[in-house]
């Protein structure tokens, strides 16, 4: 089954970067549709090792998601739940997408970057982090617990899924909007957890298309930092 047409855009980016990295702002998405989006890409990566890793931006209509995992417990029995409910193959627990939160799916073939999950964990945090600092937010990781931290508010969350050393899901950055049907649900299993968003810790409006802007350029000129480690490998073989 083939997802439904999408308006793909790139920002500007030079032809050599794109063949390296393929960025696409995807706008206004529905779950099931960039899901779709996402597996397709991933079986013609399996096909063809060649073809170019992407990151997909974009935002989605209100839906709750929550990983492989037989611990439920973070959707709080999910009957109330004010929007559609998702299992997906991703790690982690429960946690809420809408408006105003920019979505990115990478998806990158781990066998050029040494096969190392840690690490590619490491570079998105890394990557969301040095995007935040350019907006004088001072953003950090926390010690066994994935995703990106503002003091001790969640400003962004990760969970990804990998197949075949291919991977897919990834961030989701609260840039601006409303943050309370994180409420309903205990977000990422965390209890007493403060979400906050880029707008909230500047008191500046932003929007998402302009802040997937930013993390385009910034992936661009981060992803060899993600593939050195194949390239050390590589050369001491």
């Amino acid at each position: 089954m083939n997802p439904p047409p999408v308006a793909a855009a790139t920002f500007g980016v030079a032809d050599e970067a794109i063949a390296d990295l393929r960025v696409r702002w995807l706008g206004r998405m529905e779950f099931v549709a960039a899901l779709l989006l996402q597996e397709e890409i991933l079986a013609k990566k399996r096909k063809d090792r060649l073809s170019a890793d992407e990151l997909l931006l974009l935002e989605h209509e209100p839906v709750y998601t929550i990983g492989r995992t037989p611990d439920r417990s973070s959707l709080l029995g999910a009957t109330h739940l004010p929007h559609p409910l998702f299992s997906i193959n991703r790690g982690g627990q429960a946690t809420y997408h809408g408006p105003g939160q920019l979505m990115g799916y990478p998806i990158i073939d781990l066998h050029r970057c040494g096969q190392d999950l840690h690490r590619y964990l490491r570079w998105i945090e890394q990557l969301l982090i040095e995007l935040l600092a350019g907006d004088g937010i001072a953003a950090s990781r926390r010690e066994s617990l994935t995703g990106v931290w503002v003091e001790n508010r969640k400003i962004a969350s990760i969970g990804v899924g990998v197949r075949h050393w291919i991977t897919m899901h990834g961030f989701a950055l609260n840039v601006c909007g409303d943050l309370s049907p994180f409420n309903h649900i205990v977000p990422c299993g965390i209890n007493k957890i403060a979400m906050t968003s880029i707008e909230k810790e500047t008191e500046k409006a932003f929007s998402v298309a302009d802040v997937a802007t930013a993390v385009e350029k910034l992936a661009l000129e981060r992803i060899l930092d993600l593939r050195m480690a194949q390239e050390v490998q590589s050369v001491n073989v």
